[in-house]
């Protein structure tokens, strides 16, 4: 989907006009407009305002341009299950449960990696299969990399 597709969908789905919208983020209508006949894009510091109305990431309004991952866990990301940082704005790099109000959930990689065996290890994906993956892939992850 388009930002302005995005856009529209989320004003429309909330029963708001252009007027409204533009209202709430401090913007004229007239923006609003141009963004949803895809004229302009909504700029950097309005994106974060939409987001923060909407309660939706900003790579979701520009129309999820980028496949995220956990870069910690590795786990893919949308926005039930991004981070967020203590202000509530949405924090595009770590899932819910790697970091939360600020801090990170996992500081030891052997501790992440048996977690994920023990909940991700099943018939068709043994446990040691398992293990060997998560512990060649998560080193690569941009938290595992600056740890070292």
């Amino acid at each position: 989907m388009e930002t302005k597709d995005v856009i529209y969908k989320l004003r429309t789905d909330r029963n708001l006009s252009q007027d409204e919208l533009a209202e709430k983020i401090f913007v004229t209508r007239q923006a609003v407009s141009r963004w949803e006949t895809g004229e302009t894009v909504p700029n950097t510091e309005t994106l974060k305002l939409l987001s923060n109305l909407f309660d939706v990431s900003i790579n979701t309004l520009l129309g999820s341009p980028r496949t995220l991952i956990c870069q910690c866990c590795g786990m893919p990301l949308d926005d039930s299950t991004l981070s967020k940082e203590p202000d509530g704005s949405f924090n595009e790099e770590y899932c819910k449960w790697c970091y939360a109000d600020g801090k990170f959930a996992y500081n030891d990689l052997e501790q992440l990696v048996s977690f994920l065996v023990s909940h991700m290890s099943n018939e068709q994906w043994p446990a040691e299969q398992a293990k060997a993956y998560f512990e060649e892939a998560l080193p690569k992850l941009k938290y595992w990399k600056t740890k070292n």
